[in-house]
């Protein structure tokens, strides 16, 4: 392992001379905006609310230096908070057993983070390849919606019930619009509209719309009365650091927890890479999933040792980091630091920041999430691609976030295997340029009455069997033929089903007088039929190099009084034996 896998931060730390001013400006927008999320996500999670502002300023370091996206910013989430409330209340719950809860939590955390570096260290990242990209802009979208529509609350500053779902809470919206506090609505509408107008129409100070939307929100709620026009402030936030303590490795606990520390890690991991994912789209970064799993890893691993509980990448932050004109790591490292100092200094001025106002803010967030471009894109080019993202889209917002993402592969996947499982064969015949070409896009093509010329596009495994078995049966049915060239140029893989159906229908034809010859067909195509001895049942003088020596070969075979009748000889040997 070279010492830049060792320390992968060292790649991007000589960027930061040039990009400093970006990454400070976003890490502190960052900062700003993680402080009510903190404070919500410890709550959904049991926790008291200290501890989100403690995995909010350790994580995002962590996974910053550790991993491998420029802007994914970790931390609590609600992903993360959901499931980690959902598997240690099965054992203790926080009304009751607060201190006993927070212990084994903070377990769960530490085992989840060890599944996930394990799963970096094994090259596991592979797994995330099979999300494809509709996938990512369909839960990209949802997300977006999701998070627009979960600050409608501030936005109104109406008290929708906590953990509503997305049509509950324009429902409750709408039966209570009467009770809008138009203070609060106002400051969201203005911070928003700053922030618009700043981002469209002065370029010089673009990049700071969101920090400058922010203060100024903050001054106009101020000024209107603030709580006392009842307008929602962040409110009370505690001024010390988390403290270091190891946790309880109770042999016990770890039994029980082990079952829901996978899924947390499996689910964190998912969330992470597909928000990684999602980002990497506008920014044409290069991702390692390798890396990030590794990232994702620690960051969870070390905090737990300080009293944090589990962390994952969060689409809010992250999507505003990138907004904001984040370039490198640094800016999360800055958001994590930026947080400390704000406790240690400055939780009294931070306690003013309206909630409305961060509700405008993540409005704009989570609009500029939804990928107009690709949306369209995919309505255009593909009806199946379409299906996939709007199951994701519906499923982010109707199921869990993680429910969204594993359907929207699920139904990749099979659309996936659907496609391979046919694959393209062409009958082939020479044109006038002596040229194979395929007889449906060429008419006036010739063909060997006794040489079927094919050329198979797809992989020869046990989903493809039964489509290629049907053609060949198809084919041997008709008697025309006692030969078949395939040309395998096309024909990435062969498995142990294809392997065991290619040795029968070889020795079928040979039955018949005849054979089946391969030109063409990939080294890493043969592994299977050469380690399982096939390639010796078939016949090694059935494999060729190319077309022509294997056309060279199976004229010798052909029937003379057929080729001494026949008027198109279309090869260079039938010429050659008129010349003779």
């Amino acid at each position: 392992m070279s010492f830049k896998q060792l320390f992968p931060f060292l790649t991007w730390l000589p960027l930061v001379k040039k990009s400093w001013k970006d990454d400070l400006i976003a890490g502190l927008t960052g900062t700003i905006i993680v402080i009510p999320q903190a404070v919500a996500f410890a709550l959904i999670a049991g926790m008291p609310p200290v501890y989100g502002f403690y995995i909010a300023m350790i994580a995002p370091v962590i996974a910053a230096l550790w991993g491998s996206s420029n802007h994914l910013i970790s931390g609590p989430t609600t992903t993360s908070s959901i499931v980690v409330f959902a598997i240690i209340t099965k054992y203790y719950h926080p009304e009751n057993e607060i201190d006993l809860y927070i212990s084994m939590t903070i377990v769960l955390s530490f085992m989840a983070g060890v599944i996930k570096l394990l799963m970096g260290l094994f090259k596991m990242g592979k797994l995330v390849d099979f999300v494809s990209n509709s996938v990512v802009i369909g839960f990209t979208a949802g997300a977006g919606i999701l998070i627009a529509f979960k600050q409608l609350k501030h936005v109104f500053g109406i008290n929708v019930p906590q953990g509503s779902k997305i049509y509950e809470v324009v429902n409750y919206i709408i039966l209570h619009i009467k009770e809008t506090n138009y203070y609060a609505l106002i400051v969201a509408l203005v911070t928003l509209l700053i922030a618009i107008i700043i981002k469209k129409f002065i370029k010089k100070i673009g990049r700071f719309n969101l920090l400058i939307a922010m203060v100024l929100g903050t001054l106009l709620a101020i000024y209107m009365g603030g709580e006392n026009s009842g307008i929602q402030t962040v409110g009370n936030i505690p001024s010390h650091l988390p403290p270091f303590k190891i946790p309880n490795f109770s042999f016990d606990w770890m039994q029980k927890l082990f079952p829901g520390a996978i899924v947390l890690a499996l689910l964190g991991l998912v969330e992470a890479v597909s928000i990684s994912r999602a980002v990497a789209l506008h920014s044409h970064q290069k991702l390692n999933n390798n890396q990030e799993f590794i990232g994702q890893g620690l960051s969870n691993i070390i905090p737990s040792f300080f009293s944090c509980y589990a962390s994952s990448g969060s689409f809010t932050r992250s999507g505003v980091n990138y907004q904001a004109g984040a370039k490198t790591p640094l800016s999360a490292i800055i958001a994590g630091l930026g947080l400390i100092l704000v406790l240690l200094f400055g939780a009294k001025y931070a306690s003013f920041l309206p909630k409305p106002a961060m509700g405008g803010i993540i409005l704009l967030v989570g609009y500029n999430l939804i990928d107009f471009k690709h949306i369209k894109l995919i309505y255009m080019s593909s009806k199946r691609e379409l299906l996939v993202f709007s199951l994701t889209l519906l499923g982010t917002l109707f199921l869990h976030l993680e429910q969204a993402v594993i359907l929207g592969i699920a139904v990749s996947l099979i659309f996936y295997l659907e496609r391979t499982s046919k694959p393209n064969v062409a009958e082939l015949g020479l044109n006038i340029d002596k040229k194979f070409v395929n007889i449906i896009r060429d008419s006036s093509v010739e063909e060997c009455p006794q040489i079927k010329v094919i050329r198979i596009d797809g992989s020869l495994y046990f989903g493809a069997v039964e489509e290629i078995s049907n053609f060949f049966m198809s084919l041997y049915e008709k008697n025309t033929y006692k030969h078949v060239l395939v040309l395998s140029n096309g024909i990435n893989f062969i498995d142990l089903a294809g392997a065991e159906w290619l040795t029968h229908e070889v020795g079928k034809w040979k039955a018949r007088g005849g054979g089946i010859y391969f030109s063409g067909l990939k080294i890493i195509s043969q592994d299977v039929l050469n380690n399982g001895g096939f390639s010796e049942r078939i016949g090694y003088e059935n494999f060729f190099k190319d077309k022509n020596t294997a056309i060279s070969t199976i004229y010798n075979k052909l029937e003379s009084d057929i080729c001494e009748n026949c008027s198109v000889k279309i090869f260079k040997e039938c010429k050659n034996e008129i010349e003779s």
